[in-house]
């Protein structure tokens, strides 16, 4: 069976990005376990996060991705979430066919713009609706 390239650079990016999750995860983790605690008499001062232009922007791209999949009248998204890690959009859940599949992807995509877009999507024959 033959992979078409774009499916093979999607899956490339699936991987690396699901390897990289997962080293990154283990590195704070483990340097969490290298912090030293505040002594006794010192205290501890309370970082309060802003949201950066970064998460601000995926989730802009995130909201237009599942607004373009809700909007789509042949596209039943209700198994269908979507996530922006680092840029890159992924698609998670389940679709009833391989057509939906398709059409998962080519919308995610048309709104994406130049985004890379990830299918984490399974089949599931039959899925309800």
């Amino acid at each position: 069976m033959r992979i078409p390239p774009r499916k093979q650079i999607l899956i490339k990016c699936a991987l690396l990005g699901s390897s990289a999750v997962g080293l990154a995860g283990f590195a704070l983790r483990a340097g969490a376990q290298n912090l030293d605690a505040p002594a006794l008499n010192q205290s501890a001062v309370a970082v309060q996060s802003t949201p950066s232009a970064g998460s601000i922007a995926d989730e802009k791209l995130m909201r237009r991705v599942k607004d373009s999949l809700h909007a789509d009248p042949y596209f039943y998204d209700a198994h269908v979430t979507v996530s922006v890690e680092k840029g890159a959009v992924i698609l998670h859940g389940f679709v009833s066919s391989d057509w939906d599949l398709r059409n998962a992807i080519r919308i995610a995509s048309r709104a994406a713009g130049d985004r890379v877009v990830v299918d984490n999507l399974s089949i599931k024959l039959g899925g309800s609706r």
